[in-house]
């Protein structure tokens, strides 16, 4: 589960509208709306990115992309390792040598 965000996403959406439609500085926005600088500059980068105006990082849909392969790529190495136990356990059985029951 991911952690509460710390700033409301409508709080979020006005502060980058501002910064992108007004051409003031970052700080400067961030200080009117009880922003860290740093966190308001972040979200700028990052709707730059969803928007295909920055190579430097991935879009939102990329990195949930992204996310979602690793997990599946975590998965997978889980039932390998699964599978190989299994066929590895399986071989001892058949190379074990039959004995028949004393009467």
């Amino acid at each position: 589960m991911p952690a509460p965000r710390k700033y409301p996403d409508e709080l979020r959406e006005r502060a980058i509208r501002e910064v992108r439609t007004t051409g003031r500085p970052v700080a400067h926005i961030a200080k009117d709306l009880g922003i860290h600088k740093e966190a308001l500059r972040g979200w700028v980068r990052q709707a730059e990115a969803d928007a295909d105006e920055r190579d430097d990082r991935l879009s939102t849909a990329e990195l949930d992309e992204l996310k979602q392969l690793r997990k599946e790529n975590a998965e997978l190495r889980r039932a390998n390792e699964i599978l190989k136990a299994a066929s590895a356990f399986i071989a001892q059985e058949i190379d074990r040598p039959r004995t028949r029951p004393s009467r």
